[in-house]
């Protein structure tokens, strides 16, 4: 690319179109400051790629390789980093075992002729795998510190036919650390306080109150809780914002381009502004249709993308490229 730029060994704005697990070797340890990225579900779709991740025989290979590359992005990120990692589960079932062709799907419903999650182990047919969990608590043995369960709850899901059970309308995004300590700015992403909240705490509240009350377990009542006469807060001693709550309703957003999988700009954009600095380094290790590095740019950080196929890096390039003005 014509704008890549190179700092201590690593090449930033960048995509580099190969295997994930090869290309994060030659990367510099502790060179990155924060990982948002969100890999190829389990059994969702066929890439058509040698080597692509989500076509493994069974779960647990498929967390396995995945352990594997997230093991080598904890190296690379600073002592400081986090990683934001996007998953969503799937279902045990019969699924196309092959024996059927769809005259207008010949190659099978998302690429699959042959559904791979048809027989799962330890899963009886209709069964929800738990695949977030299962990687979340595979990276949590190998020395990641799991942070956050956050519910990415979207109001334009997928529609689904199932009459039996809900239909899905979130994902997870789980928040890992590489210490104990860790760049979070909260601020960043913090959010208004509740319309009634200052009104709450305004009012007074007589010692009556049962939330009010010491209870075991709890040093004292919160704030809002406490006894006090009516006007005693007043409105400059009340804070206007609150840390964000871990359910974030965030929209898809229709996606030109012929990746299927394109997650809204808005979800980045959040991850981004809490875990990496401003003129700090992003990496997505599954770039797709290039969403980490276009806010990245927005939000003057610089990126690092890992992409196997060729195709989406050229629906990256597209939209990572610097415009005239820069």
């Amino acid at each position: 690319m014509s704008d890549r730029k190179e700092v201590s060994s690593i090449q930033l704005d960048t995509i580099h179109t190969g295997d994930c697990l090869e290309v994060l070797r030659t990367l510099p340890s502790e060179s990155i400051h924060c990982c948002v990225t969100s890999p190829p579900y389990y059994a969702l779709r066929d890439y058509g790629m040698g080597g692509q991740i989500g076509r493994e025989a069974s779960p647990k290979e498929y967390i396995s390789r995945l352990t594997e590359v997230f093991t080598e992005v904890r190296r690379v990120l600073r002592s400081d980093g986090t990683l934001w990692l996007n998953i969503s589960d799937t279902y045990a079932g019969k699924g196309n075992q092959g024996d059927f062709t769809d005259p207008k799907n010949p190659n099978g419903r998302n690429g699959q002729t042959v559904a791979l999650n048809n027989k799962v182990e330890g899963c009886k047919p209709k069964d929800m795998i738990g695949i977030p969990w299962m990687l979340a608590f595979a990276l949590r043995d190998s020395g990641w510190y799991l942070r956050n369960d956050i519910i990415w709850m979207k109001e334009n899901p997928m529609p689904e036919s199932v009459k039996d059970r809900c239909a899905r309308c979130y994902e997870h995004i789980f928040l890992f650390s590489k210490s104990r300590k860790y760049h979070f700015d909260h601020l960043a992403i913090s959010e208004p306080i509740a319309p009634g909240t200052a009104e709450r705490l305004k009012r007074g509240v007589n010692g009556s109150n049962k939330f009010g009350k010491a209870i075991p377990g709890q040093v004292q009542p919160q704030t809002i809780n406490r006894s006090r006469a009516h006007g005693a807060i007043t409105d400059a001693e009340i804070k206007p914002l609150r840390n964000k709550r871990d359910v974030w309703v965030i929209n898809t957003v229709p996606f030109k381009g012929s990746h299927y999988a394109a997650y809204p700009p808005k979800l980045v954009e959040t991850c981004l502004l809490a875990g990496c600095p401003e003129g700090g380094i992003v990496l997505d290790p599954f770039m797709g249709s290039g969403t980490t590095g276009m806010v990245a740019r927005q939000l003057d950080r610089h990126f690092v993308g890992i992409e196997l196929n060729p195709a989406f890096t050229e629906i990256c390039l597209l939209y990572t490229s610097p415009s005239p003005r820069d």
